[in-house]
């Protein structure tokens, strides 16, 4: 019997400028990207391992690209792929664009401190959070070694501000910030998504924080063009984990979040 899979966690980007913002992704954490950023070799990957669903999102950089970049999202959203808008905190009309975020169909929004430039618990961050807080779900990446914009601990008072977050935060709580995550997010109400997280990991670790943070309140993601989806599905698969804890990871907890089928 197949397994039903929701990928969470994906970049995808305009044709012309896919190349220099994979290049620059891959720069920035100096890892190997596998995929080219765009929907083709996205859906291609995704078909390739039988993935139902999949969250695409792409984040603003500068508030004059937000609208832009909410419109090519939702123009190239659709059943299986599933839009996050994007929000910036230097934006002078952001309850405008949330309202119309909602009226596109977007499904989330996807919010980067670090390549945004604001710390996560940042006071101009408020009247955003306040707007998503109880409409829609927020991924937000979490955790870097360069500096300490979207640290756990930052995502934490974040959401001792705003209880009423729907949060997902990426890589286990905190991209090679996992004792920290284990510290300050673990057992905490909000979600984790694994993606570039546990191919980086010890293996029993990565469990240990799982099991502990509770396996109904995990989300699988690649992360593409990070990875390609069969990759990250072998990594995965070697947790021990049982197959309804699996199940749960990789479709029931998000379909939860996204109103899907269970």
């Amino acid at each position: 019997m197949k397994r039903r899979v929701i990928d969470f966690h994906a970049h995808v980007f305009p044709e012309e400028i896919a190349q220099k913002a994979v290049n620059h992704i891959g720069t920035y954490y100096t890892i190997r990207m596998q995929g080219k950023g765009i929907l083709p070799d996205l859906v291609q990957s995704a078909d390739k391992s039988c993935i139902d669903y999949i969250v695409i999102h792409s984040t603003a950089t500068k508030a004059s690209q937000v609208k832009a970049i909410n419109d090519w999202v939702a123009g190239h959203s659709s059943e299986r792929l599933i839009g996050f808008g994007t929000l910036h905190p230097n934006m002078t009309d952001a309850e405008e664009e949330f309202e119309r975020i909602i009226s596109l169909g977007l499904n989330g929004i996807k919010l980067h401190p670090d390549f945004q430039g604001y710390k996560a618990d940042d006071p101009r961050m408020d009247k955003i959070y306040s707007l998503i807080e109880n409409r829609l779900p927020v991924l937000i990446h979490c955790g870097d070694e360069k500096m300490d914009n979207s640290s756990p601990k930052r995502i934490a008072n974040v959401l001792n501000r705003f209880p009423g977050l729907t949060i997902i935060v990426a890589h286990l709580g905190g991209y090679k910030k996992w004792q920290e995550s284990m510290e300050y997010l673990v057992g905490r109400n909000l979600y984790m998504d694994t993606s570039n997280a546990i191919r980086y990991m010890d293996t029993a670790f990565a469990v240990k924080l799982i099991k502990k943070h509770g396996t109904d309140r995990i989300v699988f993601g690649t992360d593409y063009p990070s990875v390609y989806h069969d990759d990250e599905l072998k990594v995965f698969n070697k947790l021990d984990l049982s197959e309804n804890e699996k199940d749960d990871i990789l479709y029931n907890n998000a379909a939860g979040i996204l109103g899907l089928p269970v």
